[in-house]
């Protein structure tokens, strides 16, 4: 009998959680070939969020809760909750019930089906523009820098076995990426479709920051692409530079009388000047990124784990 481990990030979900949980419980008593748990990782939430997954801990053997010391990302937030997970089958969805629980047998299929990981697709996307906007956007950046296949859909729904999992938790620097982790793990991914809900209650905690922050977490923690892009890059202003050198010379010796443009240098100088600007700055970008792995910046930090054993002891 295969076990499966739900890990589930919270944040300002105290209205939704108890709902989610349940779906997956009566999703999970209409599949008897198996057995699971449930993680439920509060990521520092400002409202009663712990709360009430102490609650459930407390009606619910099969429930641990995880509470984070400060908000460490959705990413930060799965990978505590990866570690402390043993399933056979790791299925991760979100905590505002967007994502259906109850259909969680086509993932597992998949699995089933010679699947390593499974992603849920989405045909009609219930989240607001700018949050379609990021995802669009997460989308090409994975396929440019971490060679993503253009007809596999990513997004936070997924099941893994439980090798995939392992390979990920492998990796113990800041910065966790989870698409990047499972890419690096597996190329043995599928899509299936399901339905996608509307919000509930609440917004998305998804900031144009914190988007930013994620996008530069892929590109810098695991590929090179645009380092390889600023040499490139520079190859092709060099290159430039003394072609434009020979020409003015060329043009000079023709026709001495013309004068040589000081505005089109100048505009020349700065363009180039912030071009390597950027350059600089990525590269700086990447040498901060391993100066706080070195000195081992940690993923996250638990403040407090629960479950009904540890609420019986108290």
């Amino acid at each position: 009998m295969s076990k499966i481990s739900f890990v589930i990030p919270c944040y300002r979900s105290a209205k939704t959680i108890s709902g989610v949980v349940a779906e997956i419980q009566d999703t999970m008593a209409s599949m008897p070939e198996y057995v699971y748990d449930i993680f439920l990782v509060n990521d520092c939430s400002p409202d009663d969020t712990y709360e009430v997954i102490r609650a459930l801990c407390r009606q619910n053997g099969n429930i641990t809760g995880i509470s984070l010391a400060k908000n460490f990302g959705q990413h930060a937030a799965l990978m505590a909750g990866l570690r402390r997970s043993d399933g056979d089958i790791v299925v991760c969805l979100d905590d505002d019930g967007q994502t259906p629980a109850d259909e969680v047998g086509k993932l597992l299929a998949g699995i089933e089906n010679g699947s390593d990981v499974v992603y849920a697709s989405y045909e009609n996307k219930k989240h607001s523009a700018f949050r379609n906007f990021g995802t669009w956007m997460n989308d090409i950046m994975t396929r440019v820098m971490l060679g993503k296949p253009k007809n596999l859909h990513l997004t936070s729904y997924f099941a893994a076995r439980r090798f995939v999992v392992d390979s990920m938790l492998k990796y113990e620097n800041s910065y966790p990426y989870i698409i990047g982790l499972v890419l690096r793990a597996t190329r043995n991914i599928a899509n299936v479709p399901v339905r996608h809900r509307s919000r509930e209650s609440g917004t998305s905690g998804y900031t144009i920051k914190k988007l930013l922050g994620l996008w530069f977490n892929g590109f810098t923690a695991f590929s090179i692409f645009p380092l390889r892009v600023a040499t490139v890059t520079g190859v092709i202003f060099s290159g430039a530079g003394f072609i434009y050198g020979i020409y003015t010379i060329v043009k000079k010796f023709v026709n001495p009388d013309v004068p040589l443009g000081f505005s089109s240098l100048m505009a020349a100088v700065v363009f180039i000047g912030g071009m390597l600007m950027i350059m600089l700055g990525l590269i700086g970008e990447y040498i901060g990124r391993i100066y706080i792995s070195i000195n081992n910046s940690p993923q996250y930090v638990i403040r407090e784990e629960t479950g009904r054993e540890k609420l019986d002891e108290d």
